[in-house]
């Protein structure tokens, strides 16, 4: 029997909990083949969610520890710890998880002899447009270059921890987390790599991830994102590429417009037509993918924000290492 272990590291979000765990409920698969476990690691949090717990008991293997509050990676560690499990996998608590999800991973995981592996996010139908949109942002190959899962991808894929599994064998050699945010899990996943464990992406093994709900959490957390990818260069200075510039460059872009229009207009002109070639095609593919205009006009907007937020978070970081 082949027992997974689910590690769901959570701060003050119980209703989101209640919605992963009960999509675990909804489970289909070979159950003379496998088995799983849920760890809930409790980071600190003032709406605590033990009594979730101890709802879902009855239909589920599930476990609860509190925790002081030191964040996601390191409350990632305190699962692993006490996981029982063959392979142990990672979600966020704002996660719903597809029925056929542990018997596609089973099936790949066996199939391509992977030691890790990491999955995309999908927009689920129950998200706000705001929501799809952000979903859109972060997914497409034409604003993050495709790097979070996506089959066409800008530069060699790695796991990112709201979807990420990996076996045993890699927690015992590689450890756990060694930073518990700021690029947490790009580290691990590097880190992984280099000590010559196998790892892939699973395409069909996806999890509806419901991220931001509105654009200034959206921007908040892009910051951050921004700021985490140069924290990563600070370990493995070799693995800044030039697609993670590209925010920045749409940043720096963007200061240069008012400023290209007084060196010389038709300098402006062409500056201006760049950014607006560049929105038509997001607006066009995110029409293509969401089939709904509403959601494509937000796309834009998330666009934007998403690129704002990541390059000036990456910039500002960059300066102080500097």
């Amino acid at each position: 029997m082949f027992k997974f272990s689910l590690i769901i590291p959570v701060y003050n979000r119980p209703d989101e909990l209640e919605e992963l765990l009960f999509s675990l409920t909804k489970q289909i698969f070979d159950t003379k083949k496998i088995t799983f476990e849920i760890i809930v690691i409790e980071d600190g949090s003032t709406r605590k969610a033990n009594f979730l717990v101890d709802k879902f008991k009855e239909k589920l293997e599930i476990y609860y520890f509190f925790k002081e509050n030191t964040g996601q990676g390191f409350s990632r560690n305190v699962g692993f710890q006490h996981a029982k499990g063959d392979y142990f996998i990672v979600f966020d608590s704002d996660c719903i998880i597809p029925e056929n999800y542990l018997q596609i991973v089973f099936d790949n995981i066996q199939k391509q002899n992977l030691d890790a592996f990491g999955g995309p996010d999908k927009a689920h139908e129950s998200f706000t447009d705001i929501q799809k949109a952000i979903s859109y942002a972060m997914t497409s190959l034409f604003s993050t270059g495709g790097i979070r899962g996506n089959k066409k991808s800008a530069e060699k894929f790695r796991p990112r921890s709201f979807n990420m599994g990996i076996s045993k064998k890699v927690f015992e050699k590689v450890g756990g987390y060694k930073i518990t945010r700021m690029g947490e899990d790009i580290e691990f996943s590097i880190r992984i790599e280099k000590n010559g464990f196998k790892v892939g992406l699973i395409p069909d093994a996806f999890v509806y991830h419901k991220r931001r709900t509105n654009f200034y959490q959206f921007y908040k957390q892009l910051h951050f994102f921004g700021r985490a990818r140069i924290n990563v260069k600070r370990f493995f200075p070799k693995e800044l590429k030039l697609v993670h510039t590209f925010p920045a460059f749409f940043v720096l872009g963007l200061l240069f417009l008012p400023i290209s229009f007084l060196i010389n207009t038709s300098l402006g002109m062409i500056v201006s037509l760049s950014f607006l070639f560049y929105f038509l095609v997001i607006f066009s593919d995110a029409i293509r993918s969401t089939k709904n205009i509403k959601i494509a006009f937000l796309s834009i907007y998330a666009v934007f924000i998403q690129l704002l937020g990541y390059g000036i978070g990456f910039l500002t970081e960059f300066l102080k290492i500097k």
